[in-house]
């Protein structure tokens, strides 16, 4: 019997979640950025201007779904200006179109004079301050979440963050693992960050994108998000339940497990690798002359194993990493043991 990872049903839809227009410090127009993303074969993009939350639905129709989030900053102010400051960026993606405020804004954040225009009268009148402290941050997650938002932790590397500044964050939905923008600047984003918080159990999943402020940052990395419908709710359940793999290029079309045994269909890929949460691996690779389309990985003793003990670190699960022959990389989200039981998480 097969116990689909990823689901059987539905469509794959390309979504970019890290957007910036010229409500903020972009380049283009929300209209211009649909326009640009529809044309390469985009159908979700995540409107994430610094600091305000611009509802974007007029410009949802059948083919193309605007979601609608914000992206805040909070540095530790360390002397010496903006390039020697840790900072952290955090989107947040409202869970229904019918949500226009996030609790943590504030007007006094907003650090553009043209974007103030664009301020509440709740990011006015119940302004929210931010702390650049774990407590500070899992305040933030915890009131959003609260009221209706998944929240992702952007370009830990390009924000000069290290163990100490993300360990400790709790209710991430998401931690950038590509940011085309960063990538092209050459600061260049990890799964390391995501890999240690999900060994301390949070189920983080990994996010590809843009961060495109101007062309040059576009159509870097992306989700493929597998749903039954274009339409926001059903989109954004997808993307809460993991129903999705992040990429720079190559496909993941199936993935699923059958009688123990973790199967993954992709296109032409010179590696496919297993990950688990300790030193237990996998890889399959490929030739220039023969590519990989598919793999299978035993998983029938790693389960058994694992089930055999109590966890007093974290409990184990397995993730799957697809390289091209280009060195594109997939990376699906980790699948923790009690999915890869059937029992779900």
């Amino acid at each position: 019997m097969k116990q689909y990872l990823l689901p059987e049903n539905g469509n794959f839809y390309k979504a970019n979640m890290h957007t910036h227009t010229n409500i903020s410090d972009g380049a283009f127009t929300p209209e211009e950025i649909k326009k640009k993303y529809s044309e390469a074969g985009y159908s979700i993009v995540a409107f994430t201007d610094h600091e305000v939350m611009v509802s974007q639905n007029h410009l949802t129709d059948a083919h193309f779904l605007a979601i609608n989030a914000v992206e805040t900053i909070t540095s530790d102010k360390w002397p010496g200006g903006y390039c020697y400051n840790k900072t952290y960026h955090i989107n947040f993606y409202a869970k229904s179109p019918d949500i226009t405020h996030c609790p943590v804004l504030s007007a006094k954040n907003i650090w553009q004079e043209h974007t103030k225009a664009y301020a509440t009268p709740e990011m006015i009148e119940h302004p929210y301050k931010n702390h650049y402290s774990i407590a500070g941050v899992n305040d933030a997650i915890q009131k959003a979440k609260a009221a209706g938002f998944l929240v992702c932790l952007n370009h830990p590397v390009w924000s000069s963050q290290d163990y100490t500044d993300y360990m400790g964050l709790k209710g991430l939905w998401g931690v950038e693992v590509y940011n085309t923008g960063c990538y092209r600047g050459g600061q260049h984003d990890t799964v390391q960050p995501m890999v240690d918080m999900l060994r301390t159990n949070e189920h983080v999943m990994p996010v590809a994108a843009d961060d495109i402020h101007s062309a040059g940052d576009a159509f870097g990395g992306w989700l493929m998000v597998k749903a039954d419908q274009l339409e926001y709710t059903t989109v954004m359940n997808a993307l809460e339940r993991g129903d999705f793999y992040a990429s720079t290029g190559p496909e993941i079309k199936a993935l699923y497990l059958e009688d123990g045994v973790l199967k993954i269909e992709t296109s032409e890929a010179f590696s496919i690798s297993l990950i688990s949460s300790y030193r237990y691996h996998r890889e399959r690779r490929g030739t220039d002359e023969a590519p990989l389309t598919a793999a299978a990985f035993d998983l029938n003793e790693f389960i058994k194993q694992n089930n055999a003990h109590a966890y007093p670190r974290n409990t184990p699960w397995v993730r799957l990493e697809v390289r091209d022959m280009r060195g594109n990389l997939a990376w699906t989200r980790a699948f923790f043991l009690d999915e890869l039981n059937g029992r779900g998480e």
